[in-house]
């Protein structure tokens, strides 16, 4: 049976960018509370946290992992997080799961892209956050600076914990203690800081403070945690994962600071009800409750199968209970409950409010799923994380026939896994595309396929998924007419085709008008016309692709009492439609994305003169703290294919971006005319 209540639980998440030292760290928490015997290194590739094959060749944490563990009556559960920018839908991931982001800083490298959109999320989240400044032992004289760029850029609230002291081999506490010696900054004056900006927080104990100077240290805590979760305050730590500088005072933080699933900002989730209207709903960490769980990881073990990740906000759970999973009315029987320990899992008796557990063997469960354990919470859903759109694609094909038969469902259970992963079969270019975020990612995912699943691909960039529209209005003529002894067939179509405002535009972008009179069509042969200009707005009538945006108005033809039939009016339809595109100015649109480009200062020219080159239009630019720039810009797609390669090519290997879908645009006149050149129509049959 579980020991630890709500109140003894310790959820925390680790993140921070590529290269700050977050694995190492959860290694040496674990090592030092005894939950490992001796901390492992990610160079020798036998770390709890790093334990997919893949993260072991790539020597980085490429996928969000867990350790739970007991420690002198706590239950901590200790997410590590990757940090390339690649995978940061692997971090965004854990923000559900747990009470305190602790976001570690290099103090080698300072902040990088991945801290300042962690800290926003987090913040817009309103998820209390802290800094852990690592590495302070080899950089110690780097940490006065990098404080003073983290108040910068994070705000005046955030404010240090401790110092660091004797060079960076030890640290000094400075929320208890007012006097000692600090390698920077007065230990005096930090903690005034501090003890300032908690108590602002309570205008009694405000009053207290600066009527006698003093304030209870019971009162003192719940004002800290109360400026936590409230954003007022943002603790700075300063630690050494590999020397241990610091790691006793940071594990003294973790016990007696963090906020406890009770304390902490319940997550926030939405009730629908019948009429689709929507209401906030937060959870209470209550064991004697109804049961409220989310997933917000989903992954394959080889020996037990498909797990999911649960974050238990409410209520409790143990093997043999019945929840409901989303809206379903069907009750699921869970079986067993794991506790995880990196790639290791240990069966459960129970699990209360605040635990983070694992479920097996339920097929059903999917990342983003509610589970309830009352009917009355079927319209439950939790707010969805604001999850970067993946936009780096690659076509993929299966190498042999006997993978073939196995893809489809390999690429699923990836998908399954990685919220910023998705497959596409794409009707405009005949490919199946798979989308992540970036070079790294898709091939960390495409390694994936081969190990675990042992199906190999070719890749090759994907066709830009251009669209087809017009920008004019036309007439179209087609008359069909086949004798071929016997019945034949005729049919004879007169229409017009104009630009569908956006304002007036349907789900698929297209209107269709039937405007004849007098019986020269007659009725029947309506949905015939309309099907065949339909098959000529999935195939494309100039270049290929997809078309949409057109209003269609059929307003006279001919038919024979017995020679018309469906058939000869489809191909007549769609004949006239051609042939009224092709007068009306058609035009290829293409995807433009929204980007966002971080580097050194010096290589901002660089980054500006490269979008105008690539048709891309430079939005915004600004400069931010550490001599670093940001670049804000709109690019045709089909221009950022290789840009991981050409920026770290201009940025020496510094610079990172992110993009997302912007618009569709009209593609320049010489571009258009090679395409629709290009483009080989299937013709019809007679």
């Amino acid at each position: 049976m579980a020991a630890h209540t709500v109140e003894n639980i310790r959820n925390i998440a680790l993140v921070g960018h590529s290269g700050s030292g977050k694995t190492t760290l959860a290694e040496s928490i674990l090592a030092k509370l005894g939950a490992i015997g001796r901390a492992g290194q990610v160079e020798e590739g036998n770390t709890v946290f790093d334990h997919e094959p893949e993260e072991k060749e790539h020597k980085h944490s490429l996928s969000l992992s867990i350790a739970s563990f007991d420690n002198d009556g706590l239950h901590f559960n200790l997410i590590d997080t990757p940090g390339y920018p690649d995978f940061f839908g692997q971090a965004l991931s854990a923000f559900p799961a747990v009470e305190i982001l602790a976001m570690v800083i290099g103090a080698d490298k300072g902040i990088q892209t991945t801290h300042r959109r962690l800290m926003q999320v987090a913040s817009e989240r309103n998820l209390p956050r802290m800094i852990i400044i690592n590495k302070i032992d080899d950089h110690v004289g780097d940490c006065e600076t990098l404080l003073a760029t983290i108040r910068e850029s994070f705000g005046n609230e955030c404010l240090p914990l401790n110092l660091p002291s004797s060079g960076g081999t030890d640290v000094v506490d400075v929320w208890d203690e007012a006097a000692g010696d600090a390698d920077f900054s007065s230990v005096a004056e930090a903690h005034q800081q501090i003890i300032d900006q908690a108590v602002e927080v309570d205008e009694e104990l405000m009053e207290t403070y600066l009527e006698t100077g003093e304030v209870d240290k019971d009162k003192l805590h719940h004002a800290f945690e109360r400026a936590l979760r409230e954003g007022h305050l943002v603790p700075v730590v300063f630690t050494s994962a590999r020397s241990g500088a610091g790691l006793d005072d940071l594990l003294h933080i973790l016990r007696k600071h963090c906020p406890n699933p009770s304390e902490g900002n319940p997550r926030p989730f939405q009730m629908i009800d019948d009429s689709g209207d929507r209401e906030d709903w937060f959870p209470e960490a209550d064991p004697s409750k109804e049961t409220v769980g989310h997933i917000f990881k989903v992954t394959t073990d080889q020996f037990v199968g498909k797990l999911a990740y649960v974050r238990l906000h409410q209520g409790t759970l143990t093997p043999g209970s019945s929840i409901h999973l989303d809206d379903g009315k069907k009750a699921i029987r869970v079986s067993h409950l794991y506790e995880i320990f990196g790639k290791e899992t240990k069966e459960l008796e129970k699990a209360v409010a605040g635990d983070i557990i694992a479920l097996a063997k339920i097929d059903d469960l999917h990342t983003g799923g509610v589970l309830h354990s009352s009917t009355d919470k079927a319209g439950l859903v939790f707010k969805s994380l604001p999850m970067p759109k993946p936009m780096f694609g690659l076509a993929v094909e299966a190498k042999s026939r006997n993978d073939e038969s196995k893809i489809g469902q390999a690429l699923q259970k990836l998908v399954d896994e990685d919220p910023t992963f998705q497959v596409d079969r794409v009707a405009a270019t005949h490919e199946t595309v798979a989308r992540g975020l970036g070079e790294l990612h898709m091939r960390v995912l495409l390694e994936k396929l081969k190990n675990r699943f042992n199906v190999e691909v070719d890749t090759r960039p994907p066709k830009v998924a251009y669209k087809e529209t017009i920008t004019a209005q036309a007439e179209g003529h087609h008359r069909h007419k086949k004798q071929t002894g016997g019945a034949g067939q005729f049919g004879e179509v007169y229409l017009k085709v104009e630009p569908l405002p956006d304002g007036e535009a349907n789900g698929d972008g297209f209107e269709f008008l039937d405007e004849t009179v007098g019986g020269s069509i007659p009725r029947q042969f309506m949905p015939a016309i309309e099907k065949g200009i339909r098959q000529a707005l999935v195939e494309g009538a100039v270049a290929g692709y997809p078309m949409s945006g057109v209003r269609v108005r059929v307003y006279d033809g001919k038919y024979h009492p017995v020679d018309s039939k469906e058939v000869a009016f489809v191909t007549a339809g769609k004949r006239a439609f051609i042939d009224a595109v092709n007068k009306a100015r058609p035009a290829l649109m293409e995807p433009f994305v929204d980007v966002e480009i971080t580097v050194p200062s010096s290589n901002m020219g660089d980054i500006t003169a490269d979008i105008s080159g690539k048709r891309g239009q430079v939005q915004n630019t600004d400069y931010l703290p550490g001599d670093l720039c940001v670049v804000q810009a709109k690019v045709p797609l089909a221009e950022m294919s290789q840009y991981s390669n050409q920026l770290k090519s201009m940025s020496g290997g510094q610079g990172s971006y992110v993009m997302d879908y912007s618009h569709d645009e009209q593609t320049p006149p010489n571009v258009q005319a090679e395409i629709v050149a290009a483009f080989k129509p299937a013709g019809d049959e007679d």
